[in-house]
């Protein structure tokens, strides 16, 4: 090979890696900038008070269940318009007998292979209620006062599926803070700045809520070990159903506290974001060209874009390479990039997170960097196994938003 060629294929390489990238910032750039703009719901005052049935799977959680069930049998909504639905999943017997004293139904069963979905559908199939919203919780959720009512109140609309805000109930180390502020970071870009747009807001798991008979009949064709939520939302698009965000309906969320589960949870992500990829482009790109659904499209082809972490330290790396190895012309460019990324951290991040204990948590960063990257290259079975975050931090304050 000669200098010329290998300097070609150098070029090619560049050019691809700076597209792939460069489309990627440009996609976070946009709804981060516009996640800067007010977005309200369109709640429906006086809305009728409909029946909410309160799933919430739990696997190996009976350090947190207690707190969490006593919390949502004291919230605000009408007590005989919803019912806490408890799936315990591989618990203790006493947990189980001690949660059938409550005021709540439960489900309790040892499944062979443990998911989120095997944990909903197993509780659909059993309950012999009829109820209007069904709506999702984790194990470690805390609702904040009138989420049920706004909820209730959104459905007024019409939608048929609701993402409720998901937020930090603990910041006690380094790593917490860096995934609560990357949490807050996902609702600005994926709900509220594709909202203020048009878009649908992305699902993430729990504090979302949809209507019950449509839930169940897209229940029965989930079969996935993780990433359930982006099955949903998936299906919701297929059908042209859009997704409602509602930024002031607060569920309280314990953050990871150490390198170990955020590796962890992290890699499980990674492995169904790239699962559903492979799972839905062509789909949507049939959808697309058979029926102009732009968004279904659009959404499968986000599943392919890099983690923001992996982006801010590719650029910095290939910005300062470039530097000293490339022409001006590619320095700029990928200095454009850098600059992009950056802008949209400073878009996205609340301003309460401005202050010296997340100035400390960035610290960490290079560490976070390091860890997804090997995430990266460990992701082959992380869809194939359960991998489940274990929930212990109970001794928190929720501050009022």
């Amino acid at each position: 090979m000669t200098g010329d060629e290998f300097y070609f294929i150098i070029n090619i390489f560049q050019i691809l890696l700076y597209v792939y990238f460069a489309v990627s910032v440009l996609n976070l750039l946009v709804f981060s900038f516009a996640s800067l703009f007010a977005y309200k719901p369109g709640y429906i005052k006086n809305s009728p008070i409909r029946k909410i049935a309160l799933l919430i799977p739990a696997y190996r959680e009976d350090e947190v269940i207690f707190e969490v069930v006593a919390s949502a049998l004291k919230h605000d909504y009408p007590k005989d318009k919803f019912d806490v639905i408890v799936i315990a999943d591989s618990f203790n017997e006493s947990s189980v007998e001690r949660l059938k004293q409550l005021d709540v139904i439960v489900f309790s069963k040892d499944f062979e292979i443990s998911t989120k979905s095997r944990a909903l559908n197993y509780a659909l199939d059993n309950l012999d209620k009829d109820y209007d919203i069904a709506c999702i919780l984790d194990a470690d959720n805390i609702m904040q006062k009138g989420f049920l009512h706004k909820i209730n109140a959104a459905f007024s609309g019409k939608f048929v599926a609701v993402q409720g805000h998901r937020t930090a109930k603990n910041l006690n180390t380094n790593f917490a803070i860096l995934d609560a502020v990357s949490e807050e970071i996902n609702n600005s870009i994926f709900r509220k700045g594709q909202r203020v747009i048009g878009f649908s807001s992305f699902l993430i798991g729990s504090a979302m809520a949809f209507d019950f008979k449509l839930f169940k009949s897209m229940m029965k064709e989930v079969e996935v070990v993780g990433g359930f939520d982006k099955e949903l939302e998936m299906t919701l698009l297929s059908k042209g159903l859009k997704t409602e965000y509602l930024p002031d309906a607060y569920v309280f969320d314990e953050k990871v506290q150490n390198a170990r589960v955020f590796t962890k949870q992290r890699r499980r992500w990674l492995s169904a974001q790239f699962h559903f990829f492979g799972k839905k482009f062509i789909p949507a790109l049939n959808e697309l060209v058979k029926n102009g659904n732009f968004e279904y499209f659009f959404k499968a082809m986000q599943y392919l874009q890099p983690p923001r972490i992996i982006l801010l330290g590719v650029l910095m790396i290939v910005t300062m390479f470039s530097y000293f190895s490339s022409t001006n012309t590619w320095f700029i460019l990928w200095l454009c990039a850098l600059i992009s990324i950056i802008l949209v951290f400073l878009f996205s991040v609340p301003r309460k997170f401005y202050n010296f204990k997340t100035l400390l948590a960035i610290a960490v960063l290079p560490k976070g960097f390091i860890l997804m990257v090997i995430s990266l290259f460990n992701l082959r079975n992380a869809n194939k196994e359960f991998i489940h975050t274990k929930h212990t931090y109970n001794a928190f304050q929720i501050k009022k938003k």
